[in-house]
């Protein structure tokens, strides 16, 4: 059995693009970096006040980054979604998509480089 979850990979072409996306619009640190012994550039993040990792590969061996609409996204807490969103856009990032209302707050969307797409939930204060 699994103990738990260590980390999410995604595999991209533009490494340092999306490394800086990842750190200077989402706020992650970046944990390490090293290549892997096939040659697999890595790089690994992480939210604030998360355990789980992020691993972002370059790996051009493995052919081209082909990214399916729809098929996967990450999920990352925000505070207050318009400061976020202003915030973005200044650095070249619009929201994709809302914000809209949830049960459990607002949601909103932000595509990161390559296509992935991120997903961004305010809670509802209580």
């Amino acid at each position: 059995m699994v103990k738990k979850l260590l980390h999410t990979r995604y595999r991209v072409k533009d490494l340092e693009k999306t490394v800086s996306f990842y750190k200077d619009v989402l706020g992650l640190e970046e944990i390490r970096r090293h290549t892997s012994g096939r040659g697999s550039q890595l790089v690994f993040l992480k939210a604030p006040e998360s355990e789980e990792e992020i691993e972002l590969c370059k790996f051009d061996a493995s052919g081209p980054v082909v990214v399916g609409p729809d098929l996967t996204h990450l999920a990352f807490e925000v505070d207050d979604l318009d400061k976020f969103a202003k915030q973005a856009a200044a650095k070249g990032y619009a929201l994709s998509d809302g914000p809209h209302q949830s049960s459990g707050g607002r949601i909103a969307f932000i595509d990161a480089p390559e296509g992935y797409e991120i997903e961004l939930i305010e809670r509802a204060t209580k």
